[in-house]
């Protein structure tokens, strides 16, 4: 056997190198910054298995290229994410304070405005990018940040970009730490960023806990009936938090089957940035266009965080409306943390809470409309 194919080295590409300092860095991120290591460090660690020379891990057979096809192909992984994710979220911060269902749909408009952009730089307009209907539709839902209806619809559209994109929304999502923090300063004043919001209001019922995830997966189910797996999924999550007597299954779904599924997703996500198919115009198109849907998707619901603030007699801090987006619960997080640095007394994660569940939802359906509409479009 020529020694070539037994040392990598003498296989590896400047191309391979950048791949594998690029794992490296969101491994240092994840550790060392602390930067979501629950999603950095798994992802990081795909890139370099992926990127190794004649590793052959991406090859038909290979570890990650099975993870891919039984979980990335079949929509497996999303879905059983979502149900984890559904056992996670309380939405009783939602049914407190409604009004932030307005904060998560106006944070769905960085999904509409990359799909315009997307396709005006593809097939509807100066065709500089090889991106037809479908692939601008799947590309724009980067702006949910939203992974798992990211995977979902790029895969059910068969857009020929589905792994770039599926990268491209969870390393964003792993960023959101660092991307929003700036826009939120910039569109707020000190003043409207040191208001503080009170901790609790009402007191939800246990019967509307438990009813919201039922009613939730009929109303939307009846309405966008192509969003029903990923809205499924994630209700029945809550149900079998909010029943009170499925505790075990409510634990297991947050915790071992969350956390190994993240694992395995993780993974795979990073074993699909391939040097060879990752650098590459179009790809980093799609990651730039990826800045943009979260960039523009922060400042909607920031924007629309403002005017509340007037409207209600500046009782409402703009700054959770940065959590409209579906990022759950790093948004909701991060609002409390440039809160705090105005106000060491501001409080505000149960508000950016109830925006960050509003946009998981509105994502959801976001994505089920995109399923619905493409087929008379496209």
């Amino acid at each position: 056997m020529p020694e070539g194919e037994l040392l990598g080295v003498f296989a590896l590409t400047w191309q391979a190198a950048v791949m594998l300092g690029l794992g490296g860095l969101l491994i240092y991120l994840g550790i060392a910054r602390q930067v979501e290591p629950v999603l950095l460090v798994p992802i990081g660690m795909g890139i370099i298995l992926a990127n190794i020379p004649l590793g052959g891990l991406t090859e038909a057979g290979g570890f990650l290229a099975v993870l891919k096809k039984a979980g990335i192909d079949t929509e497996l992984f999303p879905l059983l994410i979502f149900i984890g994710v559904g056992a996670m979220i309380d939405f009783g911060s939602l049914l407190e304070r409604p009004y932030t269902v307005f904060l998560g749909a106006a944070a769905q408009f960085g999904i509409f405005g990359t799909f315009f952009l997307a396709y005006f730089l593809g097939d509807g307009g100066l065709r500089l990018f090889d991106f037809s209907f479908k692939d601008a539709v799947s590309i724009g839902i980067i702006g949910s940040a939203d992974g798992p209806t990211s995977i979902y619809v790029a895969t059910t559209l068969g857009s020929k970009y589905a792994a770039s994109i599926v990268v491209a929304a969870y390393s964003y999502m792993a960023l959101v730490p660092i991307i929003q923090p700036p826009i939120m300063r910039a569109l707020t004043t000190e003043a409207e960023r040191r208001l503080a919001m009170p901790a609790r209001t009402k007191k939800v019922s246990r019967r509307t806990r438990v009813v919201f995830p039922i009613v939730t997966v009929l109303v939307v189910g009846l309405i966008a009936p192509k969003a029903t797996p990923l809205i499924g999924t994630l209700m029945f999550g809550n149900l079998l938090r909010e029943a009170g007597v499925l505790e075990r299954l409510s634990q297991a779904a947050q915790n071992e089957m969350a956390n190994i599924v993240t694992i395995l997703l993780g993974l795979t996500v990073g074993g699909m940035m391939e040097a060879r198919d990752f650098l590459r115009p179009e790809t980093i198109m799609i990651y730039i266009m990826g800045v943009v849907a979260f960039a523009a998707g922060t400042a909607a619901g920031l924007l629309l965080g403002k005017l509340m603030y007037v409207a209600s007699g500046k009782r409402i801090n703009p700054l959770i409306g940065a959590a409209g987006i579906s990022a759950f619960p790093m948004c909701a997080r991060v609002v409390q943390k440039v809160g705090l640095e105005a106000n060491p007394h501001n409080h505000l994660l149960m508000h950016a809470a109830g925006a960050n569940t509003a946009g998981q939802i509105a994502s959801v359906v976001a994505g089920g409309a995109a399923l619905v509409l493409v087929p008379f479009f496209a």
